[in-house]
């Protein structure tokens, strides 16, 4: 399979496309065939040396969206074929591949209104702007919410919450 890797931090040119054997899904773990995947702020930190959750060399990517193709032991609530969405791991990585194996517990069932490229950007700014209103803010419904910067991805995705809140 190819996938785009990082051998050693720096500028974009760095990342080179390399040919690795398909990943097998260990326990706890899908595996997808990528149809896509997210580009965030997250990938070009990693990409640079400046968050390092991972020893080099690693495969780049966070979100992703595709179809089931194996799974893992002790994973349930998914069968092979599903079409999915979701995040890989704690290290932020794997996703720019033709296949990854995500964490199970990361992943969901994709949304039947989403493409897999609306799905792919989705995670990582959805679960951001959750935890920004309602773990730390902790907004709660009939509350008024100024977002400062709203025309960025966390900001719209805050800003379109259902209507239960009320935003300004």
């Amino acid at each position: 399979m190819k996938a785009a890797r990082v051998l050693r931090f720096g500028p974009p040119n760095v990342i080179t496309n390399d040919d690795l054997p398909r990943p097998e899904p260990a326990a706890g773990q899908l595996l997808v065939r990528v149809k896509a995947a997210g580009v965030g702020n997250c990938d070009a930190l990693i990409r640079e040396g400046k968050l390092e959750l991972q020893p080099l060399p690693l495969i780049l990517g966070s979100e992703l969206s595709g179809i089931v193709e194996a799974i893992g032991a002790e994973v349930s609530g998914f069968k092979l074929g599903d079409e999915v969405y979701g995040a890989t791991n704690e290290q932020f990585s794997g996703a720019y591949a033709e296949y990854a194996v995500p964490l199970a517990r990361m992943m969901a069932q994709k949304p039947k209104t989403l493409n897999f490229i609306e799905a792919a950007s989705a995670p990582i700014v959805t679960v951001t702007a959750w935890q920004m209103l309602f773990d730390y803010a902790r907004v709660t419904a009939g509350q008024t919410v100024l977002i400062h910067g709203a025309a960025g991805n966390v900001g719209a995705y805050a800003d379109n919450w259902p209507a239960r809140l009320a935003f300004m």
